[in-house]
């Protein structure tokens, strides 16, 4: 497996945003994207950028009680799942959403941690981790070898 790593700081809400329209390329084509981080790290910020990026106009909420917030645009749809309330990975077996995770849709899960064993393994890592009074940002680009 190879990765390809691509890093950003950023200082604030604003600037997270921004970073997640600026790396759009890498989503457009879809794939599963794990976006791992503490709570209050900016998990569901980076998504809204990214959905904003992809033209979505409309309120972007954090899925932790619906467990995942489908969104249509016109080239891809979007899956955000929020997992932190999973109790078992077998769960998501019941939500009927394994036909999300195929081609050309766009995953992005939050806590996937809750889910292994049951989600397939990602596209795209991304990490967010306090730096300073900001955030530091890490996202691995996985591909097989």
């Amino acid at each position: 497996m190879n990765v390809n790593s691509h890093f950003a700081l950023v200082a604030d809400e604003t600037a997270m945003l921004e970073c997640a329209g600026r790396w759009l390329q890498y989503f457009s084509a879809g794939g599963v994207v794990y976006l791992e981080g503490d709570l209050g790290a900016g998990k569901t910020t980076f998504a809204r950028g990214l959905l904003r990026a992809l033209g979505y106009p409309g309120a972007v909420k954090s899925p932790t009680y619906t467990l995942v917030e489908p969104y249509e645009l016109p080239a891809l749809n979007v899956y955000h799942f929020d997992l932190y309330r999973l109790a078992d990975p077998e769960e998501m077996e019941y939500l009927g959403v394994r036909e999300y995770f195929a081609p050309p849709n766009l995953c992005l899960v939050e806590w996937p941690q809750r889910g292994v064993g049951w989600l397939p393994e990602p596209d795209i890592r991304i990490s967010i981790e306090p730096e300073g009074s900001g955030r530091r940002i890490c996202m691995d680009l996985v591909t097989a070898q």
